[in-house]
């Protein structure tokens, strides 16, 4: 059994296609298949259902390739403790970053993250939390930016900042009068929400009690992807919506008057990043961390009694 042909075997599962696999791996297609078909030789057991496309695992594969996971997770810690060692920051950082925060986060951070360490190129997706949470598992990303608490098995989370809700309200929307608002003022008509399997979203109708009522009288009901289309629709029809307060840091001056803060204590989103709890390029982790810290607008590092929203 060689490291390789686990690199093999794990490619396999990744992208569930012999061909997709080998190219990933650099390797020919019957290099790889020569490999994988030893490796069973010499275990006695098929890691793999051909007869299946895409093609799965066979359940003594699945514990085997979680096994090999592992393997090369630690065969790799082994260059990166000497990098660290050496403070050798390069190499390449593979981050992943919902949709949510990546347009009002990535521009703090990333551009004096880049300029600290030039020799690391910064890989990034953009992704909801299942499939970055799926990505980490498998060892296609590094790092995930989301929103916590999550209490996976195997993944490691790190806390950065808490992130407080504000309302946004159509000039013509009753809780556009109110000059703060709390849970409560949320039970009335004319919320716009994002698409179903935005951690955001769930925790919007935790908030407003969404799930337990009907639309009312509101005649249109859209859901998007985008903060900013669900901004541009209360602009220019009615209702209101909540928004993460990054997302309002840019308005122009006749859309900051739209936004009512949370009497105290306020809800708000705990923003982490998570690993993998055997991860890699622990340092390199580390600094970015630092970087995101070192960049977020004050209001934000300053430690308040809050209530956060779970997803």
């Amino acid at each position: 059994m060689t490291l390789s042909q686990l690199d093999y075997i794990v490619a396999v599962d990744t992208h569930r296609h012999f061909a997709t696999a080998a190219e990933h791996c650099h390797v020919t297609q019957p290099t790889l298949s020569m490999q994988i078909q030893k490796l069973e030789d010499e275990l006695g057991i098929l890691l793999f259902d051909r007869s299946k496309q895409p093609v799965v695992p066979t359940e003594t594969g699945q514990i085997i390739l979680e096994q090999a996971r592992e393997v090369l997770r630690a065969a790799r810690r082994i260059p990166e403790i000497v990098k660290e060692s050496r403070e050798d920051f390069s190499g390449e950082l593979r981050l992943g970053i919902i949709p949510t925060l990546a347009p009002y986060l990535l521009p703090y951070f990333i551009g004096p993250f880049i300029d600290q360490y030039p020799a690391v190129t910064v890989q990034i997706q953009e992704m909801m939390t299942e499939q970055i949470l799926e990505r980490l598992k498998n060892g296609l990303i590094d790092v995930g930016i989301v929103v916590t608490p999550l209490d996976e098995n195997g993944l490691l989370e790190i806390p950065l900042f808490y992130e407080p809700f504000v309302l946004y309200a159509a000039n013509s929307h009753p809780l556009f009068e109110k000059p703060a608002v709390c849970s409560t003022d949320l039970q009335t008509d004319g919320l716009w929400l994002l698409t179903e399997g935005h951690c955001f979203r769930n925790q919007v109708v935790s908030l407003c009690g969404a799930d337990k009522r009907q639309s009312g009288s509101q005649p249109l009901r859209y859901e998007t992807g985008s903060l900013e289309t669900l901004i541009k629709l209360i602009d220019k029809q009615n209702g209101f919506t909540l928004l993460p307060y990054l997302a309002t840091l840019d308005m122009d001056d006749t859309r900051k008057a739209r936004i009512r803060p949370f009497e105290a204590p306020q809800p708000v989103r705990e923003v982490s990043l998570v690993t993998h709890r055997s991860f890699l390029k622990r340092k390199l982790i580390d600094a970015l961390r630092h970087e995101i810290l070192a960049h977020l607008p004050a209001e934000l590092t300053t430690k308040k009694k809050n209530t956060v929203v779970q997803i």
